[in-house]
């Protein structure tokens, strides 16, 4: 079980980089990214975004990865899986690849021509420096479902992203976007039986993630709640530009103030405050969604029962769709990720504001899964 990976001075527990340091099968190891606008072109109707995901499973034997597209109205997935085999430095899954130019600074995502239409060749140019957030932990009868840890940090773009030919060109004064790389444990693959789990009713998932980037800085905030807000993980702070002298500032505990279009769970706008230790006012962000992307849509993160991350499909197997606009009731029950502009006081900045208020919500009124 020797890898190429081996023959770096890497490893972290006496086996080959193979293997990793839990036998838990819902480890996993993943990239993702994020395209869209900024600036006067962050108002262009019909801007696109895009999301790119490559994951890999070690304790499962597989890898996988998407990408989506939304532009106007036109909304495509393209997704691939294929056995892992040892080589874990091989992040191409079918025509979708990520290629670390230099460590948490450049990367470049490939996408090959293929039957959907969907192509991308681009390199993510870090603005900021990359930021590793709080640790992520959380229990479920007894188990431990969630423990991962996962840095981010937000940059610009350079290169071509093409729909049925039609090309748009990639420039950093115009394209921004996240990145994010995390590993550890979450559920993933086939599903398992519910067992206990099933005596559970009364439930609810509320996620909120806003990494912006402005100026001089970027802020990332993000938090997970139960039902009756009790917080599971919380972050934020203001992140320096990259090789900049000052280091990240914590900002304190986040709150939220989420206001929906009326009758539905859409996010119409929102206000972010962070509070110090002495519970003085550290920031206070206004939150203007500009575009709704339903990220849970043909990605593998559970809606489709037959293709979900780290699920088996075969030696190598590729797919694609092209999906129509959303209804209100996506909103309900799935994850949103919104091209947003941000404001903090006479600063204006972009980014993306990742959200899902679903099942019961004590905060917001939210008494169920309609």
């Amino acid at each position: 079980m020797l890898s190429p990976l081996d023959d770096y001075p890497v490893h972290q527990i006496s086996e080959p980089m193979a293997h990793v340091g839990t036998s838990d099968r819902n480890f996993y190891d993943r990239y993702y990214f994020n395209i869209h606008t900024a600036g006067e072109a962050a108002d262009d109707e019909g801007a696109p975004f895009c999301a790119v995901g490559v994951g890999q499973y070690p304790n499962l034997g597989v890898a996988d990865a998407f990408v989506s597209v939304l532009r106007g109205g036109d909304h495509r997935v393209v997704r691939s899986s294929r056995v892992l085999g040892v080589d874990r430095m091989d992040t191409s899954v079918g025509p979708i690849r990520v290629e670390v130019d230099e460590g948490l600074r450049r990367l470049r995502v490939v996408v090959e021509p293929n039957e959907w239409g969907v192509e991308l060749d681009a390199v993510f140019e870090a603005f900021s420096a990359a930021h590793l957030e709080a640790r992520h932990v959380d229990r479920h009868f007894g188990r431990v479902t969630f423990d991962s840890t996962r840095f981010a940090q937000v940059g610009g773009w350079t290169g071509t992203l093409a729909v049925d030919g039609c090309r748009v060109t990639l420039s950093p004064d115009r394209f921004w976007g996240t990145r994010d790389r995390s590993w550890g444990v979450r559920p993933v693959g086939e599903p398992e039986p519910p067992g206990i789990r099933a005596t559970e009713t009364d439930t609810g998932f509320f996620w909120l993630y806003a990494p912006a980037r402005f100026s001089d800085h970027a802020t990332l905030l993000l938090a997970q709640e139960r039902p009756d807000g009790r917080r599971v993980v919380e972050d934020a702070h203001r992140v320096p530009p990259l090789d900049a002298t000052w280091p990240a500032q914590w900002l304190g505990r986040p709150e939220h103030d989420l206001r929906f279009v009326p009758g539905t769970r859409r996010l119409a706008g929102a206000t972010l405050t962070t509070y110090g230790a002495r519970g003085q006012r550290t920031a206070e962000i206004e939150v203007e969604p500009l575009l709704a992307f339903p990220l849970l849509l043909g990605t593998g993160y559970g809606l489709e029962p037959t293709w979900r991350h780290g699920m088996y499909q075969g030696e190598l197997v590729t797919e694609g769709e092209q999906l129509g606009p959303v209804d209100d009731g996506y909103f309900a029950w799935g994850l949103t990720e919104y091209a947003a502009r941000f404001t903090c006081g006479d600063e204006v900045g972009y980014g993306m504001f990742e959200c899902a208020v679903m099942g019961r919500n004590d905060r917001y009124g939210f008494t169920g899964w309609s």
